[in-house]
């Protein structure tokens, strides 16, 4: 089995749009949307999260990619900052949003330490768009940490992750714990309630395993 992005459909965050007006909005030109939307500071709604980041073996329905950042600045001052970005209409990824909005206001003297918390592992072109990112820029350093293996069957995709490494990029599978963490600093919590607590799917750490083994098996 291996994870899949399904071509978007008449989906909004992977559930189905059974609105009324679903037709209309279909009739709205792609040029028209916005390529995608960038939210800083602000939290992932928690079902979006429950549905986007769920480490399953077979992603059906997930057709967007969620990425949290954490941008470590180093320095005299040392500077983080966090947000998260999301595909929209298929136009661009979250990936090549980040290095087209977030990276380019990181100057070029300091040395920057960058952490991604991404639904699934990146496609090929934001793959080969990493690599070559890395190699301009050395005083970045990326960790990304992935809930699910994109494709990984594909040799192309093989390919791909092995140049990521190759060019300094840490990959890594999220760990239980992992999603713990996005789920305190990423995901909103209801107004006027105590943060809830995180509640581990139930194979979450079965799941983990599974892609660890291929990633490894990968590189």
């Amino acid at each position: 089995k291996m994870a899949e992005k399904q071509e978007p459909g008449n989906t909004q965050n992977g559930e189905p749009d059974n609105t009324e007006g679903g037709e209309e909005k279909k009739k709205v030109k792609r040029e028209d949307l916005p390529p995608f939307e960038i939210v800083t500071g602000e939290r992932l709604p928690a079902i979006f999260f429950k549905f986007q980041f769920r480490n399953v073996e077979y992603s059906s329905g997930r057709n967007k990619t969620f990425l949290c950042y954490v941008l470590e600045s180093q320095g005299k001052e040392s500077v983080t900052s966090r947000g998260y970005l999301e595909d929209e209409h298929a136009a661009a990824h979250a990936e090549i949003a980040f290095f087209n909005t977030i990276l380019p206001k990181c100057e070029s003297g300091a040395r920057y330490n960058i952490t991604w918390y991404v639904s699934s592992s990146p496609c090929v072109a934001c793959a080969d768009r990493i690599t070559e990112t890395l190699r301009k820029n050395k005083n970045v350093r990326l960790t990304i940490m992935v809930g699910r293996l994109f494709m990984w069957e594909e040799p192309e995709m093989q390919a791909a992750l092995k140049k990521m490494k190759a060019a300094g990029c840490k990959l890594r599978i999220m760990k239980p714990q992992d999603f713990e963490y996005v789920w305190q600093n990423f995901v909103e919590q209801e107004e006027g309630q105590e943060a809830k607590a995180f509640v581990p799917w139930e194979d979450i750490q079965e799941n983990f395993q599974y892609y660890e083994e291929k990633l490894a098996e990968i590189l």
